[in-house]
């Protein structure tokens, strides 16, 4: 499959729109065109031993679920890892792609497998995800009412007005005289063109409503998930629930002020990877994530909320099982999806 063909259908699988504003997501790295792709690696984290394994099983296409390009690089050079990174990727043709918070977003990304080591249970976003823009073009809507004497000025005005689109009229009844309902999309630089317009008749202007055209949510997609259990069962019943889905022998756990390990769960607030500000403030009887800071963690155990910390990357790097067996349905089988062996969280239990 070609590079310029694949990477549109993995866009297309979770759009980098849904990413984070201070991410970096997408193509980070592109061999020169033609580029065919027969084999992509999957990782959690883009190492030097990764790169490697990727090198030697032949892969075309790294799919980096962390942007191993994230603060700007001045050169590229072999001093540190991350320029050796791109050296290595670019010598031996090999793409780099990272999707990151895109696929935390997706309701099948990272948080909602995450979510299903819960048991059976419904989860929102904790906080949802707005369309790309409006839903009709413009950000603003203007509707204001005239009469036959006027409309004709009005509407040749309105219409040399740059950024203005969606113009209708309607016929309409104000107090008990027939007038025309004008409506009007424009943009934020419009808007003060438009109203100045207007403004210059006083029965026009006071007859306008201005309406905001707000992003509209998305449905089951955002970041951090807000789970309630069909059933509540005791928190040392959930430790070893997260243990079995996450394959860990060991986790770290506070409890809340007035909790014991026999409380009853019925809702959790996770996040996979970093959780801090994600899950800052949310009522649930326990957050699950990969790591937060201490003073985060002391003010969830005050607040009664139990916390379970699993290490930044454990808590992503089973989804990528999962995540090969979908895009391979995704890709129509066109690519050989496989997961890097060689990826492993840096920290360990002694």
């Amino acid at each position: 499959m070609d590079l310029r063909e694949l990477v549109p259908a993995l866009n297309d699988f979770a759009s980098p729109s849904l990413a984070e504003s201070w991410d970096n997501v997408g193509l980070l790295v592109e061999p020169s065109p033609p580029h065919s792709v027969n084999t992509l690696l999957l990782t959690n984290d883009l190492t030097e031993a990764v790169m490697e394994e990727a090198v030697q099983r032949k892969a075309e296409l790294i799919l980096s679920y962390h942007p191993p390009i994230f603060a700007p690089l001045k050169r590229v050079t072999w001093r540190s890892w991350k320029e050796r990174l791109v050296v290595r990727a670019l010598e031996h043709r090999i793409g780099i792609y990272s999707p990151h918070t895109a696929y935390d977003a997706v309701p099948h990304g990272v948080n909602g497998w995450l979510a299903k080591g819960l048991g059976a249970c419904t989860s929102v976003p904790l906080h949802p995800s707005t369309a790309p823009g409006p839903p009709a073009a413009g950000t603003h809507r203007v509707e204001f009412c005239t009469d036959a004497e006027h409309l004709d000025t009005v509407l040749s005005k309105i219409k040399d007005i740059q950024e203005v689109s969606c113009l209708t009229t309607l016929p309409a009844r104000v107090e008990g005289e027939e007038q025309t309902q004008v409506s009007l999309n424009c943009s934020q630089k419009a808007l003060l063109e438009v109203v100045a317009l207007l403004s210059q008749n006083n029965l026009l202007y006071h007859k306008t409503q201005i309406l905001l055209l707000q992003k509209p949510l998305l449905p089951h997609t955002g970041m951090g998930r807000l789970c309630k259990l069909s059933e509540p069962v005791s928190l040392s019943d959930m430790i070893e629930r997260i243990k079995h889905h996450l394959k860990l022998p060991h986790i770290r756990i506070a409890l809340g002020v007035g909790r014991t390990r026999e409380s009853p769960v019925k809702t959790v607030a996770l996040c996979a990877g970093s959780g801090s500000s994600v899950l800052k403030g949310t009522e649930a009887d326990l957050y699950l994530t990969g790591e937060m800071s201490h003073h985060d963690v002391l003010d969830a155990v005050a607040n009664g909320i139990s916390v379970i910390l699993c290490e930044h990357s454990n808590t992503e790097r089973g989804f990528l099982s999962e995540l090969r067996d979908t895009l391979a349905i995704h890709l129509q089988n066109r690519v050989n999806v496989i997961v890097s062996e060689k990826d492993r969280d840096p920290l360990q239990v002694a």
